[in-house]
């Protein structure tokens, strides 16, 4: 996909962010850094589990409680308005991105660059996907299955006849990499 073709969708979108955050009801470059916090929050949850199967001592799963707490009080900062099982989804997107992350660092320190870079890649698709679905960029009629059962996203182009699919993943990362500045302060 050209950058010709995705750029009315990415100024339609920048529109949005920053219509957004002239009304102070986002901060992306917070929310961005809260989400990061987030996926720990979720690992040390999880940490606090098996440390608990493993040791038999209730005090983890004590402090396993006051973490989900934390987690679920930082993810109502991002998660405004959800339908369905969004929030729940929003929750293991997070926890899956934070996962592929390690594991492609895992295999980064062990030389396997093309391992990391698919670990890293898969990362990135599902944070993204993460966004596109809390900021409201996916929606059932921007979504497709095509012939080999991938989900894609459907562009439309000024003639109504031209429908051009491209990966979902591929469309949400552009528009997100453009949103979401972690070096703004």
């Amino acid at each position: 996909m050209s950058d010709k073709q995705i750029q009315p969708d990415i100024n339609e979108f920048m529109d949005k962010v920053k219509a957004m955050e002239k009304g102070h009801k986002l901060d992306l470059s917070s929310d961005e850094d809260l989400s990061i916090a987030i996926m720990n929050l979720i690992s040390m949850e999880e940490h606090f589990f098996f440390t608990y199967n493993k040791t038999k001592d209730i005090k983890y799963l004590d402090l396993l409680n006051q973490i989900r707490e934390m987690r679920k009080s930082a993810l109502k900062r991002i998660i405004k308005d959800y339908e369905g099982e969004v929030w729940c989804i929003s929750k293991h997107l997070l926890a899956s991105s934070m996962r592929f992350m390690e594991v492609g660092t895992k295999s980064l320190t062990k030389g396997d660059n093309e391992d990391a870079k698919d670990m890293f890649q898969k990362s990135y698709d599902l944070y993204s996907l993460f966004w596109g679905l809390n900021l409201g960029l996916v929606t059932n009629k921007d979504i497709k299955h095509n012939e080999t059962n991938e989900v894609t996203f459907i562009s439309e182009d000024k003639k109504p006849e031209k429908k051009e699919s491209v990966s979902l993943f591929s469309k949400l990362g552009d528009l997100v990499q453009k949103a979401i500045d972690c070096c703004k302060e």
